[in-house]
């Protein structure tokens, strides 16, 4: 089977280097856009998208709309951007008008909203008035989930994901990409509360509540990006199998590389492109999770 080059959905960069503190505690800095764009090279990826993080748990400071703006004018044959709204911004109220906002870099080229990771609960009226926005607009929604509010950052929900259910259903026109521990995580029937922020090893348990989530709503989307993404499929191989072919439609590949010494991207690709090789999903579900369900998402299908 050809390895064909992929789109990442997750990506992070800075404009320059140095533009943003290294981060607190590790001291490890974001790459540069053209810094990325040479893991890119060594990766086979084609073009990733922009994620900025501007809520104040996000990181050490903010990375704006503006920076992921300006890093995808400079290089457009490498990068596509999301735009980022926090649900508290403008007046932090239920009724501000954040679909301003959003309008705005929409008109810039912003294909949707994310990282959203904002810690606060996902059925908080706020944050439901910014998903009304979203859904009014077709601005899709990738998120980060977290296991509770001030544990770190990432809208909140409980074990079993009642809240995203909610707005799954609440919602049913907007598209939410599922990210991280907490939500991938929850691939196995048999995960245990205490272990929801983790990275969970073993055959993976039928009952899942993703697998539920994605057969009951089909505005539900998954983003393989970071260990939690590849872990979720690596810990058994043959249900990961099962699973990117019953959803192939709806999971997108992804790196989340926040350092120069990030090994994962790596480790996952080379996972990624032998399992394809090896026949165990087709070449079609290869090439869909890969690139084609990206291109479709951010509206510029092959």
């Amino acid at each position: 089977m050809e390895k064909i080059l992929k789109i990442d959905i997750h990506a992070h960069a800075t404009w320059y280097k140095g533009l943003i503190p290294p981060a607190l505690g590790s001291g490890l800095p974001f790459l540069s856009g053209d810094e990325l764009i040479a893991k890119y090279d060594q990766l086979g990826i084609e073009k990733g998208v922009l994620l900025p993080i501007i809520s104040p748990e996000g990181m050490t400071v903010t990375m704006t709309n503006e920076n992921c703006l300006m890093i995808a004018r400079e290089y457009p044959d490498r990068y596509f951007w999301f735009c980022n709204v926090d649900p508290r911004g403008m007046n932090n109220s239920t009724k501000a008008n954040l679909g301003y906002l959003l309008e705005y870099y929409k008109n810039l080229g912003a294909r949707g909203v994310g990282e959203m990771s904002s810690n606060i609960p996902i059925d908080d009226p706020k944050m439901e008035n910014l998903f009304r926005y979203c859904e009014e607009l077709e601005m899709p929604v990738l998120f980060h989930l977290s296991p509770a509010v001030g544990y770190s950052y990432g809208m909140v929900d409980d074990f079993n994901l009642p809240k995203l259910e909610g707005a799954l259903k609440k919602f049913p026109k907007l598209k939410f990409i599922g990210h991280s521990q907490t939500f991938w995580s929850q691939m196995s029937g048999d995960l245990r509360e205490e272990d929801r922020n983790g990275y969970p090893r073993g055959k993976v348990t039928p009952g899942g509540r993703i697998t539920e989530l994605l057969r009951n709503y089909d505005n539900l989307y998954c983003d393989l990006s970071a260990g939690s993404g590849g872990n979720a499929l690596m810990r058994d191989p043959e249900h990961a199998a099962s699973f990117l072919t019953e959803f192939q439609d709806r999971i997108m590949y992804g790196c989340d590389i926040c350092a120069d010494s990030n090994t994962h991207p790596f480790v996952f690709r080379d996972f990624f492109d032998a399992f394809a090789e090896s026949g165990a999903i087709s070449e079609t579900v290869y090439r869909k999770v890969s690139r084609c369900n990206a291109l479709k998402l951010l509206g510029c299908e092959e």
